[in-house]
């Protein structure tokens, strides 16, 4: 089981600049891989993971700043392209009608995952040390507890945070003899078989309220104003709720 905890971090200017430049060094790739995989597809032929994995670094001459990405989030690019593809394939086959996939312009690319290693999380002082972008301040307000197998650095409007999955130690608990039986609905989020129930407090549906109606203000508000931004700002932090 893995479990995951949501910290905001606070990188210095410097680490900021380096965070975005990752970023849309991923955002590249990302779109230069689904580039050759769309000429494949034209000719005929079908890339797999390691067809595209295999090459990468070949790309570096293309784009040096790959050389300034950490290994495992460049493999974690290729992987997550070729899953996004798989989604879309397994919809297809259910009858749902799909698309292609669509490259990702600016600002598009939100996610570095640091997978298994490249990190190392002081919890005592808060501080999370990351390879090729250094230290940042992270506001550790729950321990965790485990052993913690990645984490992700995600941005959020103009917010970072640091989602940190670990694998916690668990210990069967005793036998009782006991059972219950749950029933998840609508009007109550679950009831139980001996009578008990927690109501439904439809949190997604109060946000999905309120992005809409920011939405509308943004579509609404001028190119470029400073009104706009701030408005799209105040959309990342409700997104930011929700996940």
């Amino acid at each position: 089981m893995i479990v995951s905890y949501r910290y905001p971090i606070f990188p210095t200017k410097d680490v900021d600049q380096k965070l975005l430049a990752s970023l849309d060094t991923c955002r590249w790739l990302y779109n230069r891989l689904l580039e050759e995989m769309n000429k494949a597809r034209e000719s005929g032929k079908t890339l797999t993971t390691y067809d595209t994995q295999n090459p990468v670094h070949l790309l570096n001459s293309e784009n040096p700043e790959l050389g300034k990405i950490y290994s495992k989030i460049i493999q974690r690019v290729n992987d997550i392209l070729h899953s996004s593809i798989a989604s879309l394939a397994a919809l297809k086959r259910m009858g749902r009608k799909v698309g292609h996939l669509r490259f990702k312009g600016k600002n598009w690319y939100n996610t570095l995952n640091y997978n298994q290693s490249g990190f190392r999380l002081d919890q005592d002082h808060g501080i999370l040390k990351l390879s090729k972008i250094g230290d940042i301040k992270i506001k550790i307000h729950r321990k965790v507890e485990g052993s913690v197998k990645s984490i992700l650095i995600k941005r959020l409007g103009k917010r970072w945070f640091a989602i940190v999955q670990a694998e916690p130690e668990t210990e069967p608990l005793p036998h009782t003899g006991n059972a219950v039986g749950l029933d998840v609905g609508l009007k109550s989020f679950v009831v139980d078989s001996d009578g008990n129930s927690v109501e439904n407090s439809r949190f997604a549906e109060k946000s999905a309220i309120k992005v809409k109606s920011i939405q509308k203000k943004i579509a609404r508000a001028k190119k470029g104003s400073n009104n706009r931004q701030k408005l799209k700002d105040k959309l990342g932090k409700v997104h930011a709720r929700d996940q």
